[in-house]
């Protein structure tokens, strides 16, 4: 995650009191927990590629042994193996 976790609290509140402010949303829950849904939703998003890193590398332990030996370079096969994720599950990074 490019921006730190504790910036994702103050963001979402200042998001959520400036679209109310401005009149450009109308809550029809409390502004509290609209702040807790839209912080759930950036946090997901924030974390993304985190998680696409994460199984990435999961996919990739299958080829410890050959990586290990030479055979395979462990950062181009992590790097196509990501790209080819991203583009079969339609993730925009």
């Amino acid at each position: 995650m490019r921006v730190p976790k504790g910036w994702v609290s103050p963001l979402t509140k200042e998001i959520v009191t400036a679209l109310c402010k401005k009149k450009l949303v109308e809550l029809k829950i409390a502004q509290g927990k609209a702040v807790e849904v839209l912080h759930d939703v950036i946090l997901d998003e924030f974390t993304i590629e985190d998680r696409l890193n994460k199984e990435v590398k999961e996919l990739l332990k299958k080829y410890d042994v050959e990586i290990e030996k030479g055979r395979l370079d462990y950062r181009k096969l992590f790097e196509l193996t990501k790209q080819k994720l991203v583009k079969e599950r339609n993730i925009i990074l």
